[in-house]
């Protein structure tokens, strides 16, 4: 019988980027959950400081090529692939000139590019769920952390609902202290153009005439995650108050991976087969 598989929508990871805890994170959960018995695949932004040469990323051909349209603009979608070190797991990187690709040797783009963090957030997720779909690998878990994986739910939900990648997945979404990492709030644009990738209205209530900050985007998120888990200790206490309102499977923090790691695989099992 084949192993399930986990898939990790990560903002971050460690090594690709410096030492903070959500790629400390990024890093030791997926490593700790194969140790466990499931095939694990991470994807995340090729942010442009990240040292291919170094990190021995190589373009995947056979995935890359297609366009994502994102208002009205053709933006085209190139797959990288690298091998994380600490665990031997494939690590896909989401590439792109117009988002990933402008301060090789300065800030992450999501800082420098702020202005254009909407786009980027909807390509990216669209990149992940494009690739996964042609990598024919079928996840029963996908797992995201990070505002830049925030929009992973709803898409998954909205508009990749009929796709048989996604079918049996169970999302889990992850709150973590990284609202410093949002410098300024996305443009309200971002509705629109959510709403031309067929996102309604009535699915949009978390972000539709607000700000669309670090709270909306993580509200957005947990709306149609079907679990959520506390990643860090310091958590805004409205999103804390906001996920348990939801009802729905809820990991509180648990302290140190290796000693909390069994508690994830627990909780993955519990969504995969629930009591009766």
């Amino acid at each position: 019988m084949s192993q399930q598989k986990v898939l990790f929508v990560s903002q971050e990871i460690l090594p690709y980027l410096p030492s903070t805890p959500m790629s400390e994170y990024c890093n030791h959960l997926p490593r700790k959950i194969q140790e466990s018995g499931y095939e694990v695949r991470l994807f995340t932004p090729k942010y442009g400081n990240i040292n291919e040469r170094r990190n021995q990323l190589h373009e995947v051909i056979r995935l890359s090529g297609m366009n994502l349209i994102i208002d009205d603009t053709d933006h085209p979608l190139i797959i990288k692939v690298a091998t994380l070190q600490s665990s031997r797991t494939q690590v896909y990187f989401i590439d792109n000139d117009d988002y990933f690709e402008r301060h090789p040797s300065q800030e992450l783009e999501t800082v420098s590019g702020a202005d254009e963090n909407d786009e980027r957030i909807i390509f990216f997720v669209r990149g992940v769920a494009e690739t996964v779909k042609k990598l024919r690998w079928d996840p029963v878990i996908i797992h995201c952390t990070g505002w830049v994986s925030a929009l992973t739910p709803v898409y998954l939900k909205r508009v990749y609902n009929d796709e048989p990648a996604f079918k049996r997945a169970k999302i889990v979404y992850t709150l973590f202290d990284d609202a410093g990492t949002l410098p300024e709030n996305l443009n309200p644009a971002m509705v629109k153009k959510m709403k031309a990738d067929g996102i309604t209205d009535r699915y949009l209530g978390s972000i539709k005439n607000k700000d669309i900050d670090h709270k909306a985007l993580n509200k957005l998120a947990m709306d149609f995650a079907d679990a959520i888990v506390q990643g860090s200790e310091n958590i805004d206490p409205e999103l804390l108050e906001y996920a348990k309102a939801t009802g729905k499977p809820f990991l509180p923090y648990s302290g140190d991976l290796d000693a909390s790691a069994p508690a994830y695989v627990e909780f993955y099992a519990s969504l995969l087969n629930p009591t009766k």
